[in-house]
């Protein structure tokens, strides 16, 4: 029994006339009353009586029907579920986000755009910004949010955001007891930072930025798990540069702000996306990783 045969019988007993049932199908009506004359020899019983005035269900015509109209509803359904999970399909919207994305960004960037977008659903996924780059450009990837420096060339961008960056100390060292630290204060302490290969040109700015407010680490330690960093700067081998923690931090450990004029050692962030994926689904989502972003503290630049 075929599907199609199904859907020309269930049209057929809800017009209950041939030529509307076949207009409805798309279809001349000869081949309609064959097809359903097939599915009568298949099931070996008479599904409808048919006259020169009008067209009634049989009793097992009115049984069938019971049961074919779930079957196709089903079919449907699955069809659907089947169109909106394809990767790339209309329907779902593959985005990358930085590993330490913080809470209240994912929660009120979530929020938003399930508003807007009720039908899209958002396949979220953890990347740096030079896995999300490559993505992007190879096609597994709709849209990113990345952190800059970095290299856009040939990808759409959205406003780029900022959040200063602070430090975070032991509480035995010297400037922890700063309200702001000056960075040349930190001069020999090792540094906590992430591995370069994540975002190599953030790490290179960086570093620049330190050394040009006369902080040259003794030696760099890489990390990139929360847990790990808070570990190696509790344990006395490095300070970290990173936000404000919006969670609070290890006790033993102090988050200060940094005194850095030239406004280098921030968070800047965007989201890109390949030009030929701007869509209005695409744009509702920056707006709404916008929203995000500002509600963790980033800001335009002045």
């Amino acid at each position: 029994m075929e599907f199609r045969h199904l859907r020309y019988f269930v049209v057929l007993s809800e017009e209950l006339h041939f030529g509307r049932a076949a207009a409805r199908l798309h279809m001349a009506q000869p081949p309609l009353s064959q097809r359903i004359r097939d599915l009568e020899r298949e099931l070996g019983v008479r599904l409808l009586d048919r006259d020169r005035h009008r067209v009634r269900l049989t009793e097992a015509g009115a049984l069938l029907l019971e049961y074919a109209r779930p079957v196709l509803d089903s079919a449907d359904a699955a069809r659907e579920a089947m169109r909106r999970i394809r990767p790339g399909a209309a329907g779902v919207l593959r985005v990358g986000v930085p590993p330490d994305t913080v809470p209240v960004t994912l929660r009120t960037l979530v929020d938003a755009f399930s508003a807007r977008e009720p039908g899209v659903l958002l396949d979220l996924n953890e990347m740096t910004t030079d896995e999300q780059l490559a993505q992007l450009r190879e096609g597994g990837l709709d849209v990113g949010m990345v952190r800059h420096p970095t290299d856009t060339v040939g990808l759409e961008s959205g406003p780029v955001v900022h959040r200063p960056l602070g430090v975070v100390l032991p509480v035995e060292h010297p400037a922890a007891e700063d309200a702001t630290v000056r960075l040349r204060r930190l001069n020999g302490s090792p540094l906590v930072i992430f591995p370069r290969l994540m975002a190599p040109k953030l790490y290179d700015h960086m570093l620049t930025a330190c050394r040009d407010n006369g902080f040259v680490p003794g030696a760099i330690r890489h990390a990139r798990n929360p847990h790990f960093v808070h570990g190696l700067v509790l344990a006395g081998r490095g300070v970290h540069l990173n936000e404000e923690p919006s969670a609070g931090l290890p006790p033993g450990l102090v988050w200060r702000p940094v005194d850095e004029q030239s406004g280098r050692l921030t968070w800047s962030t965007s989201v890109v996306w390949p030009r030929a994926q701007t869509t209005p689904v695409v744009a509702a989502f920056a707006e709404c990783a916008l929203s995000g972003l500002r509600a963790a503290g980033h800001v335009p630049r002045d």
